[in-house]
């Protein structure tokens, strides 16, 4: 008797008597399940679909040397204050999906990047009360020299990797210095904004110049000029100043609205703490 089996040849089972029947239609049986099985594992099972969101929004906040103890405590404490501020929450939920993706990056020199929190969704107050408590909990990673290229590419790669999908990607940079390790900024913004990645720029003003390098945190021309002409890129793309950090986080509140929102550029700056450019 031939038994056909899926995906095996043809098997000839004679036809026998008494036990060795019964022991030859048993083995037919487990061939058949076998090949089924194998059939089915084969298969490729189809690919599930990353969920969609309204923004990708990658933080990069700059923790080189010129951020003290004092200064990194407070540039944690506003975004953590902001992101879970109800007008920045309403603007989330405001939106196509009520939901967007974020990452929180420190950086600082040249190849000192770091995720802290990795993409998480917010949807509503309790999961951005849960990404703020997370990153007030979370230790700084560098105080090394100041390398906003690097911390571009860094960011550009994690959105890249990113397992969520999104119309727009953004990348918000916070510093208080000018790019001074790593390659240069603008071919690092040049080559994000070539990807269709819109980086935004929050300026951290520094009211005394820096004894040991004035020009760093008090370029000529003063640093939001030079975060508008070498850092931020894409259409529609802003900075906006904080006067110090204690202000920090009432100006990434208008910020991050204007981001979420995809406003032109921020409103009512001057009244939430900051100056749009």
């Amino acid at each position: 008797m031939r038994i056909p089996v899926v995906g095996i040849p043809m098997l000839d089972i004679p036809m026998l008597d008494g036990p060795r029947r019964a022991a030859r239609a048993a083995l037919g049986v487990l061939v058949l399940a076998v090949g089924m099985l194998a059939a089915v594992l084969s298969g490729t099972p189809p690919a599930r679909a990353a969920e969609e969101v309204d923004l990708l929004l990658a933080l990069a906040a700059d923790v080189s040397r010129s951020v003290d103890g004092q200064k990194f405590q407070l540039q944690r404490d506003g975004y953590a204050a902001a992101l879970t501020d109800p007008k920045v929450v309403a603007a989330i939920t405001g939106g196509t999906l009520g939901r967007i993706a974020v990452a929180y990056i420190e950086w600082s020199g040249a190849g000192n990047q770091k995720v802290v929190i990795d993409w998480t969704v917010i949807r509503d107050a309790d999961s951005a009360g849960k990404f703020a408590t997370q990153l007030l909990e979370s230790p700084r990673a560098f105080a090394d020299r100041t390398s906003i290229s690097g911390g571009i590419d860094f960011s550009v790669a994690q959105l890249e990797r990113a397992p969520f999908q999104a119309r727009r990607k953004t990348i918000d940079v916070s510093g208080d210095g000018t790019n001074n390790s790593g390659r240069d900024v603008t071919a690092a913004r040049d080559e994000a904004v070539a990807k269709g990645i819109q980086i935004n720029g929050l300026v951290i003003l520094t009211e005394q110049p820096l004894s040991w390098n004035a020009e760093h945190t008090n370029p000529a021309g003063g640093l939001d000029a030079y975060f508008r002409n070498n850092v931020i890129g894409g259409p529609g793309a802003f900075v906006m100043t904080a006067q110090n950090f204690d202000s920090f986080g009432q100006a990434l509140i208008g910020k991050l609205i204007a981001e979420i929102a995809d406003l032109p550029r921020p409103s009512r700056a001057a009244a939430l703490g900051g100056e749009s450019r």
